[in-house]
């Protein structure tokens, strides 16, 4: 609000009945200040009310409104991936992170059955091929992920899936049994292969839960991708060696590289303006791929050589002949997307 004009209210965290009192409010007008979960501009002041209490009861929430989107930009190679959040709230630590903020740190859970109501209602009515399920821990109450699962199996959607979770939270019964229920990906937040690195970060894991979490899901067939991130203040080029060597050894099937970024309102943003080091408020620059601040261990030209480096050698022609002919959906995708990297390099060179 102070930096952009056009901004007259900002609605925070979760927004489904801050926005309905804000629409209320335009036919029979009782004044911002009684709407909680809001801050705007009033005579020159920005005016920030309470914070809205957090939605307890998530199987109340109503079904989105999908009629009001492009569905017809909802595809991936020909598939239409429709995404679900079954629970919010996030315990953990991470000091990079800003979903506490929006969800809190509460976990607030969908029952199965009315997950599965969604996901037929997705199929049937929107004409869904899969689905994305956008918990930031999937897994984080494993005897709920069993039941989901089970529910999912029962009704006989059969269609794939996938999600994200953390390597603390499976093992190996849960990942069969989502493998049984058509889950194809999951996607593990590593972070890092350097143990001092987990700790700064407060991820709360150890690189040898990296690598088993890994494993265990590669064994039981599902394409595992992993998010590392690159850049955060202490971090060596000796301590980024032990994630490439992390990668290299526990082989996921698809590696995100994002760079540390200090969003507002986290532990890492506080720690980079402790240090006095020269930080960027272009937002727009704000994607986890672009440097925003200045690291004096890593420059922000390093840090693009190193991406480029390891995914030209990441993507390389093996991989792609690895996962071709796959019946993974996912693989087939990623197989696409190097063989697109790989002629994107050719065409640079030529």
């Amino acid at each position: 609000l102070a930096e952009e004009e056009a901004v007259d209210i900002v609605v925070r965290s979760e927004g489904e009945q801050t926005l309905l009192e804000l629409a209320q409010n335009v036919s029979n007008p009782k004044g911002l200040n009684s709407i909680e979960g809001i801050t705007f501009r009033k005579d020159g002041h920005i005016v920030r009310t309470p914070n809205r209490p957090f939605i307890q009861k998530l199987d109340e929430l109503p079904l989105p409104a999908y009629k009001y989107f492009p569905l017809e930009k909802y595809r991936l190679f020909g598939r239409r991936i429709l995404p679900i959040i079954t629970s919010r709230g996030c315990p953990s630590q991470c000091s990079f992170c800003t979903s506490a903020q929006m969800f809190g740190k509460g976990f607030r859970a969908r029952s199965p059955k009315n997950i599965v109501d969604e996901l037929e209602w997705l199929r049937d009515e929107h004409g869904a091929d899969a689905f994305t399920f956008y918990d930031d821990t999937f897994t984080l109450n494993k005897k709920r992920t069993f039941k989901i699962c089970e529910e999912i199996i029962n009704s006989k959607i059969g269609l794939p899936w996938d999600c994200q979770t953390r390597v603390s939270t499976v093992s190996r019964e849960i990942l069969l049994k989502m493998r049984e229920a058509n889950c194809q990906q999951i996607f593990f937040g590593v972070e890092s292969g350097c143990q001092k690195i987990l700790d700064a970060v407060k991820k709360g894991t150890t690189v040898e839960q990296n690598e088993r979490a890994i494993r265990l899901a590669k064994d039981v067939g599902l394409f595992v991708a992993v998010s590392v991130m690159i850049g955060y203040p202490g971090e060596t080029k000796d301590m980024l060696q032990e994630t490439i060597d992390l990668i290299r050894k526990a082989e996921p099937d698809d590696v995100y590289i994002c760079v540390a970024t200090p969003y507002p309102g986290t532990e890492l943003r506080s720690l980079v303006e402790e240090t006095g080091w020269e930080m960027s408020n272009d937002w727009g620059r704000y994607d986890t791929i672009t440097p925003v601040f200045v690291n004096p261990n890593l420059s922000a030209e390093e840090i693009r050589k190193l991406r480029t480096s390891f995914y030209n050698r990441f993507y390389s022609p093996k991989y792609v002949l690895r996962h071709l002919f796959k019946t993974n959906f996912y693989s087939r995708v990623m197989a696409r997307t190097a063989l697109n990297h790989l002629l994107w390099r050719i065409k640079n060179i030529f």
